[in-house]
């Protein structure tokens, strides 16, 4: 049998989340490192650049941080003994993955921010669009920075806003007024944890509850890892403040419900099929998808199979909906290392080597239906289909559960500039013969509002229309003009 196999730079071509967080505040009092340890482990496929975890203990002296953080997943930073010295009942974590700043320890986080008020520890998930010019305005005040990410451009905000604020939640709220982009956050105070979540709610942010301990994470998956009830989504817009009181809120900077505009690919590749978003299963999101492409797309074949893993419940969701078997028809090795987390295109492509192997029994001979998630470049869909073709399959139909790409993202996912799209000035047609597929079908982008439930999302990617003006200057770290 042959050991068909794909050794390419799948890690660049695949899309990836900004990053993920995670707050909790036991209000018992006991130690809670362990357990946002556990927490950032299920959020690690939101980012595995870099990690960090910062404790405070609300009964001890006041604004005392402890953190560590660094780079790699969070099973390579946190080795034994790491947690020791992060000792308290209050803390925040996050799981990184670069779109704007370099991939440095310096821009790992939470960062934690000492001033004039005390302390501040803020982890962020998402990207602004004004960061530029709130630095530059904060630079000319005699600012000094110390990393290159927008995320220190909002410490730096919550901090000058508390000078005039009765509160750290009002500066919270204040800052949150000024910043323009995607942004969940989780802030740690010396005695408050708070979650905040942009107007248009571009980024998930839910809250949990385990015994008298509350949580503020980017998915619901995490909860459920560490034993958490889930207790509701942060509103779009919302700002929550869990005391010794319980929880508040503000929802002043909330928009009209039609306003608001969701990352579909949140949906479609980037959380965790367990996780529910804004009252949505992810994974039946996933499921509708197929059967929307199956509906649109149809095709005659023996066999639907998925790119692991997010395209195997749209795979799952096309055989449910057009009676043709579903199968499995690759293998994805476990472990991928080290290589796979370099954010550079450079470094992608000289040392990421993630292996998908061809299980050749199962397609030898077959028509197949494969569907993926989304193609970007078209550098790893040619090849897999070319894997499919070498491993005896007679006909290999592609089917896409998204739109395709158009436009680049502004607001955490890094899909690039136009010209390096595969769908750019290209027909379906063309594109198909570019992977060297027998057809080609892209989910409709009339049916996505449908697959969330009629939630509102953004579809800027697709269609060029942002839920609000894009930068006039691409800043977005690597794929900077």
């Amino acid at each position: 049998m042959k050991d068909n196999k794909i050794e390419n730079n799948m890690a660049f071509e695949k899309l990836h989340e900004e990053c993920g967080v995670f707050g909790i505040y036991d209000l018992d009092g006991n130690d809670v490192a362990s357990t946002i340890y556990y927490g950032l482990f299920a959020l690690q496929h939101r980012g595995q650049e870099s990690c960090g975890i910062a404790v405070s203990d609300t009964n001890g002296p006041k604004g005392k941080v402890s953190s560590y953080k660094g780079m790699g997943l969070v099973n390579e930073v946190f080795v034994e003994g790491s947690l020791e010295g992060l000792q308290g009942d209050i803390g925040v974590g996050h799981v990184r993955y670069s779109t704007a700043g370099a991939s440095t320890r310096e821009n790992a986080q939470p960062l934690v921010l000492n001033y004039v008020k005390g302390t501040l520890a803020l982890a962020h998930n998402g990207n602004l669009i004004n960061a530029n010019e709130l630095r530059e305005e904060l630079e000319y005040t005699g600012a000094i920075f110390q990393t290159t990410i927008d995320s220190e451009v909002i410490a730096y905000h919550i901090a000058r806003e508390r000078l005039a604020s009765k509160t750290v939640e009002e500066a919270v709220r204040r800052a949150a007024g000024k910043i323009k982009g995607a942004f969940s956050l989780v802030v740690m105070s010396p005695r408050k944890l708070i979650g905040a979540r942009d107007p248009f709610g571009f980024k998930p942010l839910c809250i949990g509850r385990r015994d008298n301990a509350y949580i503020i994470a980017s998915e619901s998956c995490a909860l459920e890892t560490i034993g958490a009830e889930y207790v509701r989504d942060v509103l779009p817009g919302e700002v929550v403040t869990i005391t010794q009181n319980g929880i508040t809120s503000d929802t002043s900077l909330c928009l009209p419900k039609g306003s608001e505009a969701r990352c579909v690919f949140e949906y479609i590749y980037f959380a965790r099929p367990d996780s529910h978003i804004d009252g949505v299963s992810v994974y039946t999101s996933r499921i509708l998808a197929g059967r929307y492409l199956a509906m649109d797309s149809p095709v005659e074949a023996d066999l639907v199979v998925g790119v692991p893993e997010s395209g195997n419940a749209a795979a799952l969701g096309y055989s449910m909906e057009s009676g043709i078997p579903y199968g499995t028809a690759f293998v994805k090795n476990g472990y991928v290392g080290r290589t796979f987390i370099k954010p550079k295109q450079s470094n992608r492509e000289s040392s990421v080597r993630v292996k998908l192997n061809v299980l050749e029994e199962a397609v030898r001979g077959k028509r197949v239906i494969m569907i993926d998630d989304s193609i970007v470049r078209g550098t790893t869909s040619d090849r897999i289909v070319r894997m499919l073709r070498d491993a005896g399959a007679t006909e290999v139909h592609v089917r896409i559960s998204s739109p395709p790409f158009l436009w680049p993202c502004y607001f955490g996912t890094d899909i690039p500039e136009r010209e390096q799209l595969i769908a750019y000035n290209r027909t379906v047609d063309e594109i198909c013969k570019v992977i060297g597929a027998d057809s080609l079908g892209y989910l409709d982008i009339e049916r996505l509002s449908k697959m969330v439930d009629g939630l509102p999302i953004c579809k800027g990617c697709f269609s060029g229309k942002y839920p609000m003006e894009p930068p006039t200057r691409d800043i977005r770290g690597e794929y900077e003009r």
